[in-house]
């Protein structure tokens, strides 16, 4: 297993984030929460970045990805605005998750909501070798659909 450092940092009134949870045993991301001093209205459409105030210090070897909640964005609409996103292991801000509202009503967020997934992954980085061709494969250079549908 490995250790997550995770800085909480105040907000406005002095108060501090909870720390993210795993919400069961085999759940393999940790939920983030909102840390808000007031509710926050997302119009349809709107795109807005919600505090988490929280920072952390990865292990060696591994990247955060933030990952939307399912339900969440089955429920409300509420989704990851860049889909997904990255923190690198040298990043020591605040982790703050861009939302959008894709549906036709006002979502409100509040404070403890809980609004993004934080996975750890191990990660390589390559060395990068300038050539003049590929290795050929039965694929190719087909690309989008061109494995089929089935």
């Amino acid at each position: 297993m490995e250790t997550l450092k995770i800085q909480c940092i105040p907000d406005a009134l002095g108060r501090l984030a909870p720390l993210p949870e795993y919400q069961t045993d085999g759940a393999a991301a940790m939920d983030l929460r909102a840390f808000l001093t007031e509710p926050l209205t997302l119009a349809p459409m709107e795109r807005r970045t919600v505090p988490t105030g929280l920072a952390v210090e990865l292990p060696q070897g591994f990247a955060g990805l933030i990952l939307a909640r399912s339900g969440l964005a089955l429920r409300s609409g509420l989704a990851l605005s860049n889909g997904v996103g990255l923190i690198d292991g040298d990043y020591r801000g605040e982790i703050r998750c861009g939302l959008i509202n894709l549906s036709a009503e006002a979502v409100v967020v509040r404070d403890g909501d809980r609004v993004a997934q934080l996975l750890l992954v191990p990660f390589a980085r390559a060395e990068l070798l300038p050539c003049e061709s590929l290795s050929p494969t039965a694929r190719g250079q087909r690309g989008f659909g061109s494995t089929g549908l089935k």
